[in-house]
């Protein structure tokens, strides 16, 4: 989770990624700090959970731990805000590459959120609550959809905005009205020097409130690979399956400004377990198998029954 926008223009003790290459000014944030909220430019959605990649979420720990020394528990806190009490998903695929693709991606992502559903990993956030209820296991899943026009990079939330509701206008996808809709637009465009695999935001197409997240291309990049050995899908699907877990459990818990659940650093529960896999791989309801990092419990870590994020704080659940 990323609050409150923050720009400067060198990296802050080595600590800071770049984030967002096509501004005016070089913009570089620490996604630790609770000040931060966009690497975007103004009035635009704000980017939360961001999915660092493995070298920079790497680089990063020093300046976690200095951060939590100085708290006195990582769990997370409510902070007033909505959350979604079930997901109603609706996949894009968008780029010029994904009309007659014929590789697994498309089906394997369309496997992955029906599965997801009322699995014992999609209960590890059940526990998160606002004023009017709580997480539930249960979610909804529709095939994914294709957008063969280009598609663009993930720099500026207003632009996957945009796209998810030109869908929507289109007919390529429904409106969802409850509040509980969920866009993830899986892109061709290869991550390059982004140090980020994936994120989600919110916004509203009319006057109605949306989640959506952007994932970039994953083939062949090191930097965004759950290393997947047992399951038999492609390193592709396998990397975007790994970053989907995350930015859904995230926006499923903390959707929207004002947020819901994040810890004293700023950090979602996909973040707190990010990079950290307890099973070669877990096992979702349509019996589908999936090597995902696990997502933070804050009954887990009181409990002592979580197993360690790369903090070695024992918080991390993944249903196995």
């Amino acid at each position: 989770m990323l609050r409150k926008t923050f720009l400067v223009t060198s990296v802050i003790a080595g600590f800071v990624g770049v984030a967002h290459g096509a501004a005016t000014e070089a913009q570089y944030i620490s996604p630790y700090d609770p000040n931060v909220e966009d690497l975007t430019a103004p009035n635009q959605p704000p980017m939360k959970g961001i999915h660092w990649s493995r070298e920079m979420s790497g680089a990063l720990q020093h300046y976690q731990r200095d951060l939590k020394a100085a708290r006195r528990s990582p769990n997370m806190s409510y902070h007033g805000g909505v959350i979604m009490q079930t997901a109603q998903i609706h996949p894009i695929f968008w780029g010029t590459s994904w009309p007659g693709y014929s590789g697994d991606k498309i089906t394997g992502i369309d496997s992955f959120y029906a599965g997801f559903s009322a699995s014992n990993y999609s209960k590890t956030s059940d526990e998160y609550t606002d004023t009017s209820g709580q997480v539930g296991a249960a979610t909804s899943s529709a095939p994914s959809r294709v957008d063969g026009s280009a598609a663009s990079g993930g720099n500026n939330t207003s632009t996957i905005l945009a796209e998810v509701c030109k869908a929507i206008t289109n007919g390529l996808v429904p409106l969802e009205t409850s509040g509980n809709g969920y866009y993830p637009v899986y892109t061709d465009v290869p991550r390059g020097s982004a140090g980020y695999c994936a994120w989600h935001s919110s916004g509203t197409c009319g006057a109605q409130r949306v989640e959506f997240a952007f994932f970039f291309k994953l083939d062949g990049d090191a930097g965004c690979d759950p290393s997947d050995t047992t399951t038999g899908h492609s390193q592709g699907l396998a990397a975007l399956a790994n970053v989907s877990a995350h930015e859904l459990s995230e926006a499923r818990t903390d959707p929207a400004s004002p947020g819901a659940w994040y810890d004293g650093s700023g950090q979602e529960n996909g973040d707190k377990c990010a990079w950290t896999f307890n099973v070669p791989s877990v096992t979702f309801s349509n019996g589908s198998q999936w090597k995902l990092q696990g997502e933070w419990s804050n009954a887990a870590f009181t409990a002592g029954t979580g197993y360690p994020n790369s903090s070695g704080q024992k918080g991390c659940l993944d249903g196995h």
